[in-house]
């Protein structure tokens, strides 16, 4: 895995009773993310890229053992602070980079303006760069939800509930905040994610037992380009 730092992930489909139980009881041990608002969540709104194939699409459907993703995304509608992000999937671990872009190059990249890159030395960037030139990368959907995070310093333990997942379909809009969208999943249902390091601490991995529910392969983007 070279110099790559991976952790494990998991994501499960959970109610909204469950949301409640885990929740009150996640309060008492974890704390809630730095980034979060006085309602405990935090808008999060990302644009996903993908070759002219759908590439990453459907080695997701497909659960391909190593994989990788392009986005850029920020926060709570403010495009003062936006990233662009690679995660990279492989033997069920995940690893994610990520640099900042200002509103100005996120723009050209979304208009397809990219020659400029060639004069950066953001690797991360051109990379970015050549999968759009040989690979015709393009910018897809847009996949918008709220999320509420809550972190655990033992294990670097990440425990998040991503609620209203909508979709942008076809448009790259991305700074409309008044941009249409729509439900990709059913606003009873939240995705529950479970990220850390080495080991889950056992009273993170007691306290997040769920009954039946079961690891399953959770894709926000998937859900969204079902739609457009």
């Amino acid at each position: 895995m070279n110099d790559i730092k991976y952790r494990h992930e998991h994501k499960l489909y959970i109610n909204i009773g469950d949301y409640y139980i885990l929740r009150s009881k996640l309060k008492n041990i974890m704390n809630l993310d730095k980034n979060s608002k006085e309602n405990g969540g935090y808008f999060i709104r990302s644009i996903y890229f993908d070759d002219i194939n759908d590439k990453a699409l459907f080695e997701k459907i497909s659960g391909v053992n190593h994989r990788e993703k392009f986005r850029i995304r920020f926060y709570n509608n403010d495009p003062s602070f936006i990233k662009l992000e690679k995660k990279l999937k492989h033997n069920g671990l995940t690893s994610k980079s990520s640099i900042p872009i200002s509103l100005e190059e996120c723009k050209k990249i979304l208009d397809g303006d990219i020659d400029w890159i060639k004069s950066t030395n953001r690797g991360l960037l051109k990379e970015l760069y050549v999968k759009m030139k040989n690979e015709l990368f393009k910018p897809k959907t847009i996949v918008d939800y709220t999320r509420e995070a809550y972190i655990y310093p033992i294990g670097n333990v990440r425990i998040t509930f991503d609620k209203s997942i909508k979709s942008g379909l076809f448009s790259k809009d991305m700074f409309n905040v008044k941009l249409p969208t729509v439900d990709s999943l059913d606003p009873r249902i939240i995705i529950l994610e479970i990220k850390y390091d080495e080991f889950l601490p056992s009273i993170i991995a007691d306290t997040i037992q769920i009954g039946e529910r079961r690891v399953t392969a959770v894709s926000k983007y998937a859900l969204c380009r079902i739609l457009g």
